[in-house]
């Protein structure tokens, strides 16, 4: 079934409080997540999320992952300044380098933060640019496909990120005598998968290694880190993961190769954790007939970009139209000069008229993040859906003055703003 854990009302009222485009956020949906998740891991005295927070940077979402006993997942000068405003620092934040500019690993030592190299030479520019903690993590790479049964679910030999196992192990012997004196492994092998199975596979191998590697260079094994990856039902006939069957398979695989317990464990959910519990409200605007019948919105891929980028599914919905036959085919539009600015292509709905409100489901991760300003449009606001029941703007959209700010060195701009 699609997402309607919300009921058309409440996406009407913020429409009739807040104009059309925004995103609009359900913080109970996100505290039942948050808690879900942690239940789920349960067994696991040392377990911690780290909230990706590239999913959904915005801070009152942030708070809300802190009380809810989240840490942050940080990959920029700007993410940890995020954190550090939203009073995250030292373990409570996980530093992902990825072709960092050094003074980025000097901010992330500044704040305590966790360092998670990916490569390395990332270890000499940590050793130069803030210093060598007592406990550093490594990104881990297998390289070739990564296969669950007879399904490959990755490619990790294709992706940039990570080390093989040989680099790891001479970059540990390295860290030691750098004064490094525990670790942890860092891998991310599978995105947006719906295999339950994923994370305790991963959640082996990681174990695996981690403890051969402690082995052969004597530093403690203190922890696994296995990112983020686990998916949502963006199709309606999707089933959702279930994150306690998840859980307890990671607790198998851990008893089977740690039995004596003593290493934590980590992850680093983003699409999970917000993804459901975010909608892009939007106005039917335009109605053009030619060799499609396309329905014109006042959304665009400024302000959800999935679709135009990877051609990603998401579910629409026309308020109070759940239950009307789906006997029309649009495609829905936006206003951008690209032709890929699409949410939908063919779909089967029920006939939208002129002011109809529609909503798109699911953007609650990576959907404003990816906001840009291409033809000069503007980012829409993003709006909480309280967990009292009330409406909070926690963004507003965006105006000329802000898309002119940046050209303040040209006297020009004067009569811009």
């Amino acid at each position: 079934m699609p997402n309607f854990t919300l009921r058309d009302s409440v996406f009407e009222e913020a429409a009739e409080r807040f104009p059309t485009p925004f995103h609009l956020y359900d913080e109970g949906g996100i505290r039942d997540r948050a808690r879900r998740l942690r239940k789920a891991f349960a067994w696991c005295a040392d377990f911690r999320e780290y909230f990706a927070v590239k999913a959904l940077p915005n801070p009152v979402i942030l708070r809300i992952m802190k009380e809810e006993g989240c840490g942050l997942d940080c990959s920029s000068a700007t993410e940890l300044t995020l954190a550090q405003a939203c009073g995250f620092r030292d373990g409570e934040i996980m530093f992902s380098a990825n072709a960092m500019p050094p003074e980025e690993y000097e901010q992330a030592r500044a704040l305590g933060a966790i360092v998670n190299l990916d490569d390395a030479s990332d270890l000499d520019i940590l050793a130069a640019h803030g210093g060598i903690p007592e406990q550093i993590c490594l990104r881990y790479n297998p390289g070739g496909d990564f296969s669950i049964g007879n399904t490959i679910m990755g490619n990790p030999g294709e992706a940039k990120y990570g080390m093989p196992a040989d680099q790891l192990e001479d970059t540990l012997r390295r860290a030691g005598g750098m004064g490094v004196i525990r670790f942890g492994l860092h891998a991310f092998l599978s995105s947006n998968t719906m295999a339950e199975s994923y994370y305790p596979e991963l959640a082996g191998i990681l174990l695996r290694l981690g403890k051969e590697l402690e082995g052969k260079t004597g530093l403690r094994f203190s922890f696994i880190n296995l990112s983020g990856g686990i998916g949502i039902p963006y199709r309606p006939d999707q089933p959702e993961v279930d994150i306690q069957a998840v859980g307890e398979g990671v607790r198998r695989a851990y008893e089977t190769v740690c039995p004596e317990g003593g290493i934590a464990v980590k992850s680093e959910l983003g699409r999970w954790m917000t993804g459901p519990c975010g909608w892009l409200v939007t106005r039917a605007v335009h109605e053009k007939k030619t060799y499609r019948d396309y329905i014109g919105v006042d959304a665009c891929a400024a302000d959800l970009m999935r679709p135009a980028m990877y051609g990603a599914y998401h579910h629409i919905t026309v308020c109070g139209k759940r239950d009307a036959e789906e006997n029309r085919t649009y495609d829905i539009t936006g206003c951008l000069c690209e032709n890929n600015d699409k949410f939908a292509v063919q779909r089967r709905m029920p006939e939208i008229g002129i002011g109809d409100l529609l909503v798109i489901h699911d953007t609650g991760a990576h959907g404003y993040a990816m906001g840009y300003n291409y033809n000069g449009r503007l980012r829409s606001a993003e709006i909480l859906y309280t967990a009292q029941g009330g409406y909070r703007m926690i963004r507003r959209a965006e105006t000329a003055k802000d898309y002119f700010a940046t050209l303040d060195i040209d006297p020009a701009a004067d009569r811009l703003r």
